[in-house]
């Protein structure tokens, strides 16, 4: 059974309007930790599916456990939601909205919540998290933002050909840090760009980014391409970039 301490969660709706995004804006959900205080500063988790995330994910439960139970230090969650229908077109490299939606992300939206709530400055305190296209989108924010973040979590990476040649053509990688898992039943997963290996797609970009210099922590574990599975790593994920206070 649940911990009710865990189910009170403070999350705070943030519409972020764009001149990038056609739509003109966006919608955000933040999370706020236990005992947020707007004198102290924070680390935070930008998620994409940001909706899933909270919802599927219950990534605010599993910080909230985090932060009462294990003393991990307190930080912020912002979920970044995404039209399922434009998903694609969004997140992967090759798509008609990439380009804006990775200027609105860093150009707009970071600007817009570090400007709102007291996030710290310093690249170390920013991490980007994301499933299958998400956490590909992660890294492509990444390397178009090096200042803003080096820290990404890729829960069963969709990293296509597109990714994987983006990076192979980059150039030294060593400020980037990865936190990535594939579960091993993702061998044909059906997507909407056709059949993939993941777990060969997720060995290969393993073996692209540690070539670059890349930090990886890598794992492949039994389970598919669906929440259930992604949702037992994520507390792991996130205690490898946020750490318990002294």
């Amino acid at each position: 059974m649940t911990d009710e301490r865990y189910l009170k969660r403070t999350i705070v709706k943030e519409v972020v309007p764009s001149r990038y995004l056609p739509e003109g804006s966006r919608n955000l959900r933040v999370y706020l930790p236990p005992g947020y205080n707007e004198l102290l500063s924070y680390p935070v988790v930008y998620c994409q599916d940001g909706e899933q995330f909270f919802n599927f994910g219950r990534i605010a439960t599993i910080a909230n456990q985090l932060i009462l139970d294990e003393g991990i230090e307190p930080f912020i969650i912002v979920g970044v939601d995404v039209d399922l229908d434009r998903r694609t077109a969004e997140y992967a490299p090759d798509g008609d909205r990439h380009a804006a939606y990775v200027s609105f992300f860093g150009e707009e939206m970071i600007p817009f919540i570090e400007g709102k709530y007291p996030i710290r400055s310093e690249s170390e305190s920013r991490i980007l998290a994301g499933d299958s296209l998400g956490g590909s989108v992660s890294f492509h924010i990444a390397l178009a933002f090096p200042k803003l973040f080096h820290q990404i979590i890729a829960l069963s990476g969709a990293f296509y050909p597109a990714s994987r040649e983006i990076a192979e053509a980059a150039g030294d990688l060593s400020d980037l840090s990865l936190y990535m898992i594939v579960g091993l039943q993702e061998t044909a997963f059906k997507s909407d760009r056709g059949v993939f290996d993941f777990v060969a797609m997720n060995r290969e970009m393993r073996r692209i980014l540690e070539s670059k210099g890349a930090s990886t922590m890598y794992g492949e574990h039994d389970g598919d391409h669906v929440w259930g599975f992604w949702q037992r790593f994520i507390p792991d994920a996130l205690r490898c970039f946020l750490h318990a206070e002294s």
